[in-house]
């Protein structure tokens, strides 16, 4: 971690961010409607140019992570709480994100559009899995344990290919498409 203390890194974005607006509407902290309102960022790259004129935001927390806070709202949601992986996602958010529902954002998804978020998230997953690891990792042969990760006991390395999920939902998609192709 890049800080000593972090008291809203544990927090979900949207839940932050309605918590802000709360602040602003009830409480009338107006500095607030200001952060609800940013575009979130990492500000890794200059805000400013030499002459200290603000710039347009270069690089944006939803673009580097090719999905917004919505959305991973929702996916880290149905994989920690619902225990869902890459094929049960799918199956849930075809009902959620089409004909029937909506997505976050208002509009509806096919069943390949869904597809492909469901594998983007799984994918970046994996892939950073790893950083969430904040204690050298440990076999854990006893269900008490010092270390603060004691609970945790999801595997932390996990392939990036999905390989058996990723062709099922490709069969599901093909599947489906050509359904609603006959109707």
């Amino acid at each position: 971690s890049a800080a000593d203390i972090n008291p809203i890194g544990g927090i979900s974005k949207m839940d932050l961010k309605g918590f802000l607006r709360w602040a602003t509407e009830q409480q009338g902290w107006e500095a607030c409607r200001d952060i609800v309102e940013a575009t979130p960022t990492a500000e890794l790259r200059p805000m400013t140019d030499e002459d200290g004129k603000p710039l347009e935001v270069q690089q944006t927390d939803e673009a580097d992570m090719g999905m917004t806070y919505e959305e991973l709202s929702v996916f880290g949601a149905m994989r920690s709480y619902q225990r869902c992986g890459p094929v049960s996602m799918f199956h849930k958010l075809v009902q959620q994100w089409g004909p029937v529902g909506k997505h976050p954002n208002g509009y509806e998804c096919t069943p390949a559009e869904v597809a492909k978020k469901v594998k983007h998230f799984f994918r970046m997953y994996a892939i950073n899995r790893h950083k969430m690891t904040t204690l050298t990792p440990s076999y854990h042969a006893e269900n008490y344990s010092p270390d603060d990760n004691r609970f945790d006991l999801r595997q932390f390395l996990y392939p990036a290919g999905w390989e058996w999920q990723y062709n099922r939902i490709d069969e599901l998609v093909a599947k489906m498409e050509g359904l609603t192709s006959n109707l």
